[in-house]
């Protein structure tokens, strides 16, 4: 194992913890049908991989050291610790078993739109933000 494996693990490290203290902080109480956690969580992290994919975008944004950096730690392993794919197919196919067929199609339709969104929104603003500095 590389080195860069051992780096990604330990920087991703932070980013389950935040995923962990968000779930903490807006967990309703009680159980409920819909994950109103694992949603916010995919946004967040949707916003802020596009953001990081805007500056990695190209070579007069950051030098090569700086974007495999960003590329690797910080896409790979903060983003990749705090999103929650697997926890959005796990608590959707728990839907779709249950035959709770609105939530579960909410989940699919609210996660993908909205992450798919807030990626966009990321990389625009980062985009527009480099661009009035001049980068």
């Amino acid at each position: 194992m590389s080195g860069a494996y051992l780096w990604i693990a330990l920087i991703g490290a932070p980013g389950s913890v935040a995923r962990h203290w968000l779930h903490e902080a807006i967990s309703p109480a009680g159980s409920t049908p819909f994950p109103w956690v694992t949603l916010p969580a995919n946004v967040t992290g949707s916003l802020l991989i596009g953001a990081l994919g805007a500056l990695t975008g190209t070579p007069e944004r950051l030098s090569a050291k700086a974007r495999t950096w960003t590329t690797q730690f910080l896409m790979a392993g903060v983003c990749g610790g705090f999103t929650t794919f697997s926890s959005f197919n796990l608590q959707t196919l728990r839907r779709l078993r249950e035959r709770e067929w609105l939530y579960a199609g909410g989940n699919i339709l609210l996660s993908v739109r909205l992450c798919l969104l807030a990626t966009g929104l990321g990389f625009l603003l980062t985009t527009t933000l480099l661009r009035a500095k001049g980068h």
